[in-house]
């Protein structure tokens, strides 16, 4: 199984097939409109139009089992993110990154990369926190909060996980590795 052969929901609920971004570098990330992390919206924007022309795709997955912190429906969301942030990369449907109910694309993900690396003292401070208020962070391969980000090659190989606290602009260099 790769990734490629995996299907999500589009923000109308639709089918979309990972199949058809095969050949991109992707960045998948689950994210949330009431997080602490949502100012990341305006550095992945920055991120996917810099390079999208080379072959950059930003995947974004509302999650709400962080804090509720994904709140109103697929269209709010969309909104939002292109009021505040002018998203103009690929938006989903909501979905589950943990438990029972997780998405098969997390449920693959985390199997390819179970663990992400927290460098510095706020980074490691920030994880063992969340952590401890996180209720469905069981495993060390969990997803730990909104804005994990898994960067995924242009083969469909999971080549890396970066934690909530990592800033896109900071896994750049990583990125280019692969563009």
């Amino acid at each position: 199984m790769t990734i490629y052969d995996l299907t999500v929901l589009n923000t109308k609920k639709q089918p979309v097939s990972l199949a058809d971004y095969k050949g991109s570098v992707l960045l998948v990330v689950n994210t949330a409109t009431g997080c602490g992390f949502t100012p990341q919206y305006e550095a992945l924007e920055n991120l996917y139009k810099k390079y999208k022309d080379k072959g950059l795709v930003v995947l974004d997955f509302p999650c709400n089992q962080f804090g509720q912190q994904a709140h109103g429906t697929e269209e709010e969301i969309v909104s939002f993110c292109q009021l505040k942030y002018n998203v103009s990369f690929p938006q989903f449907a909501k979905i589950e990154v943990n438990g029972e109910n997780e998405s098969p694309l997390f449920t693959y993900l985390k199997e390819q990369a179970p663990t992400e690396e927290y460098s510095g003292l706020k980074a490691k401070t920030t994880a063992a926190m969340l952590k401890t208020i996180s209720k469905t962070y069981k495993k060390d391969s969990d997803i730990r909060w909104n804005f994990t980000k898994f960067l995924i090659d242009r083969e469909g190989k999971v080549v890396g996980r970066f934690a909530p606290t990592t800033k896109p602009e900071d896994i750049e260099t990583e990125i280019l590795k692969y563009l």
